[in-house]
């Protein structure tokens, strides 16, 4: 899959996400959009041009899955925290966890 395709996917998954985990956060609609829209746009090109090359060949493919989404979800945390969102790290690991879920499945249906 390409960079593109992965990014627009992990958008369309994890923005429902964060609109509806968001929906408490005494944010206003820009500020929510922002915020989840946000998120991925910083962590998916570290993680994917940035982590992968490097932790790919010392951890292979399962430990640097578990490993890129440990450190995506405390990226995303942490930029979560900085917007006043309520429970960052819940949602964080909610969205990320669905977004890594699909793509394993779709991965796993296109390769057989």
């Amino acid at each position: 899959m390409t960079w593109p395709i992965a990014f627009a996917l992990t958008q369309a998954l994890e923005m429902p996400v964060y609109w509806w985990g968001t929906r408490t956060s005494e944010l206003s609609v820009g500020k929510r959009l922002a915020a989840g829209f946000g998120a991925s746009a910083l962590t998916h090109p570290i993680l994917w041009f940035v982590l992968y090359p490097v932790l790919i060949g010392p951890l292979g493919y399962w430990l640097f899955f578990v490993v890129g989404e440990a450190l995506v979800v405390v990226m995303e945390t942490l930029y979560l925290r900085a917007f006043g969102v309520k429970r960052p790290g819940l949602l964080a690991l909610a969205a990320n966890a669905f977004s890594a879920g699909v793509g394993l499945a779709l991965a796993s249906l296109l390769t057989g």
